[in-house]
């Protein structure tokens, strides 16, 4: 069995994550401590809520969680899970990881929340091509801006700004848009990244 674990930091949304990620042969489950949570074969970070208080849930576990990822642990993460992410954001105080260096901001734009459909450009992710995500669900305000934008694999656009869709750096992946709720190619693009994020490295 593949062991799925969801980062519980209280914001929400593990109902339909956890059944999005739902297989015969794999066992998902929801862990609220940051290390406990490191005891799987691919860790998620789930995407409601805000950076501060998921930033302070995380903070007994952040360099474990750090080292974890930085070591090759697959992980997922998305939306707020992204955000979590980059080093630090303007939405609130605390500590992201760090495991891709930058920061959160908040979206260029007069009309916020972005709620709704949006398009997904450039997408350089084998992922995205094997699921045919063109277009994906969105439900938010801040965006993450990498120092390095060689990690960016995916683009967005929100009014005038465009801002990164998806993120990738070895074996974690971030995307801003939420895929379970982007319908079949939402649920496919889940299921190709796990396979490519558990297959074994050459």
């Amino acid at each position: 069995m593949i062991r799925i674990t969801l980062f519980d930091y209280g914001g929400g949304n593990l109902h339909s994550l956890s059944k999005a990620f739902a297989r015969e042969d794999r066992e998902v489950r929801v862990e609220p401590d940051p290390v406990r949570a490191l005891e799987t074969d691919l860790l998620v970070l789930p995407g409601v809520g805000a950076f501060g208080s998921a930033a302070a849930r995380l903070a007994p576990g952040r360099e474990a969680m750090q080292s974890a990822i930085l070591a090759g642990l697959p992980t997922i993460g998305i939306c707020l899970g992204m955000q979590l992410m980059l080093d630090a954001s303007d939405e609130g105080e605390g500590a992201g990881l760090g495991v891709i260096g930058g920061r959160v901001t908040k979206i260029a734009a007069a009309r916020l929340p972005q709620i709704g459909w949006n398009s997904i450009d450039d997408a350089i992710d084998p992922a995205f091509a094997a699921s045919g995500l063109t277009t994906a669900y969105y439900a938010n305000s801040f965006v993450c801006r990498p120092a390095d934008t060689s990690v960016i694999t995916a683009w967005s656009q929100h009014e005038l700004d465009r801002f990164p869709a998806a993120v990738r750096i070895a074996r974690c992946v971030g995307m801003q848009f939420h895929p379970e709720k982007s319908s079949a190619p939402g649920l496919r693009l889940l299921d190709a990244l796990v396979t490519d994020l558990l297959r074994p490295l050459r």
